[in-house]
């Protein structure tokens, strides 16, 4: 039995939950990838998969196995990747996944300048505010605003990431213009939504943290759409300065000074993130990449 093929194909059907999807990923038939998997079941003498007509499910002890190997895996595809890649000029498929407000602003109009320099490297990019875990989601950079992740990565700070409290003109005039943050309490407020929900307005008062949000209007995990209706007069938004930037400059939108100051986190040290696997570093496509971003961006 081919242990290392079996694994890859047990491992690609609990991730899909099909022997179909599964099967189409690598080019095989199904009933070719099911025998593999059967035949590794029989060696550890035990089922690591439920099989229903409608579904495939890992069992207890799939599971375990599951989350066992699926490191190692990634870990051997990447190093044969790199000793294939070695002293080889950037080419192949580069998968990116950024967040949607960096993405459309900064690195969507970096990555022409890019493919230029690198016309054999073909771009994959997402714009997600979705969080990807870097190893199970086929990514290669990822960029994300927020804290250094606590998963195996390097993370490079390429810029801050402070949030300021705005709102259109036609806002400031039918609401009118607080100047203390507790009279956040009595406006409307738009907000982005977080993994772990809405993020909160807080302000450091009489010595502890306040929460002073304003009643909910609307919520998103979509940036661009929350500046759009904060620029229509909808609420007071949150947003990245960053993101912020060409609505202030254009007047659209006004910076809200507030006694004292709001923020959505109590940690000041937010900021945009680079994100990769330390080994895909040797992965020429990836380097290249990683080293133009960083010389580009980060200030």
């Amino acid at each position: 039995m081919d242990q290392f093929r079996a694994l890859k194909y047990f491992s690609k059907v609990a991730e899909t939950g099909s022997f179909t999807k599964a099967a189409v990923i690598f080019g095989v038939p199904p009933s070719s990838l099911s025998r593999r998997v059967a035949d590794l079941e029989n060696s550890l003498g035990a089922s690591l998969l439920k099989r229903t007509t409608r579904n495939v499910k890992l069992t207890e002890v799939g599971q375990s196995y599951y989350a066992q190997i699926v490191d190692i895996l990634n870990q051997l595809e990447q190093s044969n990747e790199a000793v294939r890649s070695y002293q080889a000029k950037p080419m192949g498929q580069l998968h990116i996944s950024c967040m949607v407000g960096f993405g459309e602003r900064i690195l969507l109009p970096l990555l022409d300048e890019f493919s230029q320099l690198y016309p054999e490297i073909v771009l994959d990019v997402s714009l997600s505010d979705e969080l990807s875990t870097l190893s199970r989601d086929e990514v290669d950079i990822a960029i994300r605003g927020g804290y250094a992740p606590n998963e195996r990565v390097l993370a490079i700070k390429l810029m801050g990431n402070q949030f300021i409290p705005v709102a259109a003109p036609s806002y400031f005039a039918h609401m009118g213009r607080p100047q203390y943050a507790v009279e956040l309490k009595q406006h409307k407020g738009l907000y982005f939504r977080t993994p772990n929900g809405p993020t909160p307005w807080l302000s450091y008062i009489n010595g502890q943290w306040q929460d002073v949000s304003a009643p909910q209007v609307a919520i998103s995990n979509n940036g661009p759409w929350l500046r759009e209706l904060a620029a229509k007069g909808k609420g007071i938004l949150m947003a990245p300065r960053w993101a912020a930037a060409p609505y202030l400059a254009s007047g659209e939108l006004l910076e809200l000074a507030l006694d004292p100051g709001v923020q959505i986190s109590q940690n000041k040290d937010m900021a945009v993130y680079l994100l990769y696997q330390k080994q895909r570093y040797l992965v020429p496509k990836v380097k290249a990449a990683v080293d133009f971003l960083v010389a580009r961006v980060k200030y």
